[in-house]
């Protein structure tokens, strides 16, 4: 726990309010996600040393371990096939003939360096808008977040609010632009994040998910699944070095990659979490776009967001502001308490002067 003890700080609850569930889940949970991957790979006190080599031979172990690490292990695909005991003692691993394609396994020295690369680039959009937000939201919410306040506080506080509201009103546009913004560069992030890591895994990664699906079933002393294939456990490492007489002497070594164990459920977590990611961050596009062409769609989000305003006041607000200042609305209510959110929607309309026209209308209607 003391590993992870630093990843709690990302879920602390913020001063304000200023996105949605879908974007937490970009820079909250998944950055939390792969920092705590970073972090587990490379804990050697709980999983071991990340490669173990065997050797008959008289080199030194933590030598050929050191070497083998350094430049790579490599596994022979034409034996990622072959009976597990009999032909060979491992996918992959069998005697090597010159000429013979080899698959190189180079990736473990970087997951846990590609794992924080991740992790910033998830965090980047939301870096993004708060600059461009600017803590204005946190600026206005003025203490009406509290239900505890006296009534003098909250109407100093909401008039000030209210008089802000109405000297800047259509001038919020680019607050709404930088929003959808920020939720493209999520879904482009982690759709881009998808063919980062399969460029990663030498082009494993994209089918990853549905190919180990397919092997769950299969009995653990014969499969030779994605897993296998993509994170062996055991591979094969080439030691040279000169011999007695001066003529460089090859040594085949097997060399056994815990690291593996732990790098396989990373990476078939990551790819379902991505793919549902990726759908989540598709859909809050289409609802940005709805509420964009909608004015009902703006009315329901927000009465859901604040059950306790009037509904009348709310749609006449909704109908007459730009859809910046809808967002700054909708913000409002998901910070401030709700009854104070109520007061503050009624004094807005008041001194707007909208509750007199509508009250007119309705008279000239009778």
């Amino acid at each position: 726990m003391d590993v992870f003890a630093g990843l709690k700080n990302f879920f602390r609850p913020s001063t304000g309010i200023i996105d949605n569930l879908a974007f937490k889940l970009h820079y909250k949970v998944t950055v939390a996600l792969l920092i705590g991957a970073s972090i587990l790979v490379t804990s050697r006190q709980y999983f071991g040393d990340p490669i173990d080599c065997i050797s008959r031979d008289d080199i030194p172990p933590r030598l050929l371990d050191t070497f083998c690490w350094i430049h790579t292990t490599f596994s022979l695909p034409q034996s990622w096939e072959k009976k597990i005991g009999d032909e060979v003692p491992y996918p992959g691993v069998d005697k090597y003939t010159p000429g013979e394609k080899r698959v190189y396994h180079a990736y473990y020295q970087w997951v846990c360096f590609v794992l924080f690369l991740q992790a910033l680039l998830f965090y980047l959009p939301r870096y993004f808008w708060k600059v461009m937000e600017g803590g204005r939201v946190k600026n206005l919410i003025l203490n009406l977040n509290s239900p505890i306040l006296s009534d003098e506080a909250k109407a100093t506080n909401r008039k000030i609010l209210v008089d802000y509201l109405l000297r800047n009103l259509n001038y919020h546009d680019l607050y709404f632009v930088w929003l959808a913004v920020s939720e493209l560069m999520n879904f482009i992030n982690v759709v881009g994040q998808i063919y980062l890591v399969d460029a990663f895994l030498g082009g494993e990664f994209t089918t990853y998910g549905t190919e180990v699906l397919k092997f769950t079933n299969w009995d653990s002393a014969i499969r030779y699944d994605p897993m296998v294939k993509v994170f062996p456990r055991l591979t094969k490492c080439t030691f040279h070095r000169y011999g007695s007489s001066g003529d460089v002497q090859r040594h085949d070594a097997m060399c056994i990659l815990p690291i593996n164990i732990i790098n396989e459920k990373i990476y078939i977590f990551m790819w379902f979490w991505f793919v549902m990611l990726s759908v989540v961050s598709a859909l809050v596009i289409a609802y940005r776009v709805a509420t964009f062409f909608s004015r009902r769609i703006r009315f329901f989000v927000t009465r859901f967001s604040a059950p306790l305003a009037n509904p009348n006041h709310l749609e006449t607000l909704i109908n007459k502001v730009s859809i910046g200042d809808w967002l700054l609305f909708e913000l409002l209510a998901k910070n401030l308490d709700s009854m104070n959110y109520k007061d503050l929607v009624n004094d807005f309309i008041n001194n707007a002067g909208w509750n007199r026209k509508m009250n007119m209308y309705e008279e000239e209607e009778c």
